[in-house]
């Protein structure tokens, strides 16, 4: 805390945490009063854009910097080149050799697997790697979304478990993050964390709906207008949602829980997983996670 520290490395959700355990051991209203020099954060491993508006009132600066790099205990993957876009660069020379499945066919026994020099702007592809590591063909996990293939840029998507497609509305993680942070920006309000699943139909002929779990660090006034904006944004974002919930056809308006601060942390910590690189998963297609949270919510708190 008593070094001159100019630039912090780290996941968002977790260096949010630091950032106010240092205000509270330094008595300090913003994390300049303590590190005057501070101009970059590079972060990683969740999106950005859910956070921005934390990490203003956190880092009051004009000249604050935040710029997202793409690595793993795998290899090194890409880095955000561009100070004024989102955008990732793909890293072709740090020893990973890519290829890339299309999603519609990562559930096939024998997938299509594309070659860097095959792939198109705006698919969803899951991501495969061999590295001089000595990885052969190993599937990290992630999906993402060519934007540029001269240079060769790309965003992350999601994970290829984390998506939400029970009524064939095919939800991924982006459309999700994308969605939240703009009802969080158009109600003046700021996201800590979340989650959502699907509501499957019932027998009694109900249909079926996404339940969500959010925790604000500034709740917006009006979490009924949040609500309906999410649904707005997801529609516009998402085709699929939208024809689903086009006139309540399959997926009426969804149900969102208000939680209690450090209810995610809890949940975490609970599992064995708080700290570190260890990331709360924002869409699943099953309710365990979802369930299991919605447990630790006082009824009252979570209307």
């Amino acid at each position: 805390m008593d070094e001159n520290v100019i630039t912090i490395t780290g996941v968002p959700t977790w260096t949010i945490v630091l950032l106010q355990k240092i205000f509270e051991l330094k008595n300090a209203d913003n994390i300049l009063q303590v590190w005057p020099n501070l101009e970059v954060f590079f972060h990683g491993a969740v999106a950005f854009g859910p956070y921005r508006s934390v990490f203003e009132k956190l880092i009051p600066s004009s000249k604050m910097r935040y710029m997202e790099t793409y690595n793993a205990s795998e290899g090194f993957f890409g880095l955000q080149d561009q100070p004024d876009s989102d955008e990732l660069l793909l890293m072709l020379d740090y020893g990973v050799f890519f290829e890339f499945i299309p999603m519609e066919d990562w559930e096939k026994e024998d997938p299509k697997v594309v070659s860097l020099k095959g792939v198109e702007v705006d698919k969803n592809y899951a991501l495969l790697i061999t590295t001089n590591g000595g990885l052969w063909r190993y599937k990290i996990g992630d999906t993402i979304k060519f934007t540029s293939t001269d240079p060769y840029r790309f965003r992350i998507s999601g994970r290829t478990k984390h998506f939400i497609n029970a009524f064939g509305e095919e939800v991924i993680v982006e459309n999700a993050e994308r969605a939240i942070q703009k009802a969080a920006d158009q109600t003046s309000a700021s996201i800590s964390n979340f989650t959502a699943a699907p509501v499957y139909f019932d027998r009694d002929g109900s249909k079926g709906a996404h339940e969500w779990i959010v925790e604000f660090h500034s709740e917006p006034t009006n979490m009924e207008e949040f609500g309906s904006l999410l649904d707005k944004n997801l529609r516009e974002i998402n085709s699929d949602y939208d024809a689903k919930r086009y006139k309540d056809l399959a997926l009426t308006k969804p149900i969102i829980h208000l939680a209690p601060a450090g209810i995610f942390d809890s949940w975490l910590a609970k599992r064995g997983k708080l700290g570190g690189q260890h990331k709360v998963p924002r869409l699943s297609n099953e309710r365990n996670f979802l369930e299991e949270i919605l447990e630790m919510i006082p009824e009252e708190a979570s209307s």
